[in-house]
């Protein structure tokens, strides 16, 4: 005896099982995990930047075809930077720990400045000028007289005046405060070669930065418009013993044009400093077509004291010619702490739960495929009872 179906319910069976697999399509193209697109609105992934090169030995530089020839020059470290994006675009030994003499005071001013109004007027004490370095840069502060905090900032930055930090150190907590601050500054900068140990950047033995870390002052500086207009200035008047002001002058010879050399067009300072330890260093940014960079020359093996500008504008130029020509080696800026994780609650027993519902993924609509096949099965199992005819043969 063979059982055999009609053709009407067969097409009965059939309507049935497709429209079932059809209304449980969706569902299983819903859980299906999402692939990337090369193709799509993104196009394809964006190349991963390569890994920094500022811990390596020697010049570290990656240029493109017809990027211009890094210039030679004798300083023991220094950086050319992009101040806007950070982007380092040649540097040499750039994170080799080197006295940093008054370039250190861009640490100063990034520390002090925020908390030290400039219209507060300060009658100087005689205790305050105690513990200058012997052959230090003075800018003539003299006990008894007044004097606005603007002017002893001018005293900082124009003439790299000790005596004028010692003064506002004094006004924001003391020396060895204003050093921990200073330490504190640059690590929330990401800068870990520096060691403070004097403000003013007076030689002291284990006292050290790097042509990174005072890159990233530099930069720091620039974007706090109070330190860009010091830093900046060429001239001032300084309030005198007595009360008679006498004109300073910025000893940034870049800057300036002093003592034969050629002033650099559209630089926009930083700082100069020179120490028997740490020889010539220089932070100095330029700006030329709507880009800033910022270079750090520290201790020119020749050529003098002035070669720390010679060096820096030969950087400066190749810097401007080479953007968009080189890739960088690395950034100044500061790279996220990763969060340390919370002490949570103390551990609990607790009774197993029943596992709730889940976002049905590939197994699940297999299995829900599979039921409804079986269902579908049933269904047809039924109908054919029902509508089927028997045949004898």
């Amino acid at each position: 005896m063979t059982i055999g179906f009609s053709a009407r319910a067969t097409r009965s069976t059939c309507v049935l099982c497709v429209a079932g697999l059809l209304t449980l399509m969706p569902v299983a193209a819903a859980a299906r995990p999402a692939r990337p697109d090369p193709g799509g609105p993104g196009g394809p992934r964006a190349t991963e930047p390569q890994p920094s090169a500022l811990y390596r030995s020697g010049t570290q530089v990656r240029p493109r075809p017809g990027a211009p020839v890094v210039p030679r020059v004798s300083a023991l470290s220094w950086v050319v930077a992009d101040a806007g994006s950070g982007a380092v675009l040649a540097a040499h030994d750039a994170h080799r720990r080197l006295p940093p003499a008054s370039t250190l005071k861009t640490l100063f001013a990034l520390t002090v400045l925020p908390v030290l109004p400039g219209g507060i007027r300060h009658r100087v004490g005689t205790e305050e000028l105690t513990g200058i370095g012997p052959g230090s840069s003075l800018v003539g502060v003299a006990e008894g007289t007044t004097y606005r905090v603007s002017d002893l900032w001018n005293g900082v930055f124009l003439h790299s005046g000790n005596d004028a930090v010692r003064v506002l150190a004094g006004l924001t907590g003391g020396w060895s405060a204003t050093a921990a601050r200073m330490q504190a500054e640059a690590r929330k900068l990401g800068a870990r070669d520096t060691r403070v140990l004097s403000p003013d950047g007076y030689d002291a033995p284990g006292q050290v930065s790097s042509a990174y870390d005072l890159a990233v002052f530099g930069r720091a500086g620039l974007r706090n418009a109070d330190f860009a207009r010091y830093c900046a200035r060429i001239e001032a008047m300084f309030p005198g013993d007595g009360g008679e002001p006498y004109g300073i002058r910025n000893t940034n010879r870049l800057l300036t044009g002093e003592d034969g050399v050629e002033p650099y067009p559209g630089l926009i300072g930083i700082k100069n400093g020179y120490t028997s330890s740490a020889g010539n260093t220089l932070v100095a940014a330029a700006r030329r077509d709507g880009r800033t960079l910022v270079v750090t020359v520290m201790n020119p093996q020749e050529g003098g004291g002035l070669a720390v500008y010679e060096e820096a504008r030969a950087l400066l130029d190749w810097g401007f010619g080479a953007a968009g020509r080189v890739e960088p080696v690395g950034s100044l800026a500061p790279r996220p702490a990763r969060p340390r994780p919370r002490p949570g609650p103390e551990p609990v027993t607790v009774k197993a739960a029943r596992p709730g519902p889940r976002e049905p993924g590939w197994p699940e609509s297999g299995a829900i495929l599979g039921a409804a096949g079986l269902g579908a099965g049933a269904v047809a199992l039924v109908l054919r009872l029902m509508f089927g005819r028997v045949e004898r043969v």
